[in-house]
C-alpha cells in the first residue's frame, strides 16, 4: 500500500506541473542552502529533519487516538497524512504563504523527488518512534527542533506559527534580525 500511496502522490504532483526532479532536470542529493531556489528540489535539504519529526508526530498522536488500531494500519494512516501534506504543500496557495510568511523567499515548491524524500523521512520518524521508547523520541524531538532552530533558524514549531499566524518577531531573527523589505 506504501508503494501505491508513493505512485499516486507523485502522478498527482507530475499532473500539478511539479518537476520530477530539480528544474535543472538533474538529480541531487543534498542541498544546503534554505535562500536557495533548488531548496526542496534535492533529495534532502535542511527541512528532511522536520519530516522525521511529523512521522515522530503521528506515530505518538496515534498512539494515543488508535492505540488499539494495529500499528501498520496507524502507518498507513500516517503516509497517507503526510502525502496529502506534501499536495498540499505544492498548491499555489501555500507556495505563496510560504513565501510570504516563512523563510522561504524564493520557495518554488517541491520536486516529486523532494515529496518522496519527505515522506521517507516522515516513515523513519515514525518507525523510530514505534520501535524506541517514548522519553527517547521525546529527547529526539526536542533536539530536531533546537537543532534546525540553531543550524537554519527554522524548524518544524516555526514553520506551523508563520504559515497560521506569522510573527513579525520571529521573522525578524530568522531574517537575522534584518527585517523584511
Amino acid at each position: 500500500m506504501f508503494v501505491v500511496v508513493v505512485l499516486l502522490m507523485g502522478g498527482v504532483e507530475l499532473a500539478m506541473g511539479r518537476p520530477l526532479l530539480a528544474p535543472d532536470g538533474t538529480f541531487g542529493l543534498w542541498e544546503g542552502t534554505i535562500w536557495s531556489s533548488k531548496c526542496s528540489q534535492r533529495f534532502l535539504d535542511p527541512y528532511s529533519p522536520t519530516h522525521v519529526a511529523h512521522g515522530m508526530l503521528f506515530y505518538g498522536v496515534f498512539w494515543l487516538v488508535a492505540r488499539k488500531l494495529p500499528t501498520r494500519y496507524r502507518f498507513l494512516l500516517a503516509v497517507l497524512l503526510e502525502a496529502g501534506w506534501e499536495l498540499l504543500e505544492n498548491t499555489p496557495f501555500i507556495i505563496h504563504r510560504f513565501r510570504q510568511a516563512n523563510l522561504a523567499l524564493g520557495y518554488e515548491g517541491d520536486s516529486v523527488l523532494n515529496s518522496f524524500s519527505d515522506l521517507l523521512m516522515m516513515s523513519s520518524g515514525f518507525l523510530f518512534a514505534w520501535r524506541i521508547r517514548p522519553w527517547i523520541s521525546f529527547v529526539t524531538l526536542f533536539a530536531i527542533e533546537i537543532g534546525c532552530a540553531w543550524w537554519v533558524r527554522d524548524n518544524l514549531t516555526l514553520n506551523i506559527i508563520m504559515l497560521i499566524h506569522p510573527v513579525e518577531a520571529i521573522r525578524v531573527w530568522q531574517m537575522g534580525g534584518q527585517p523584511l523589505p
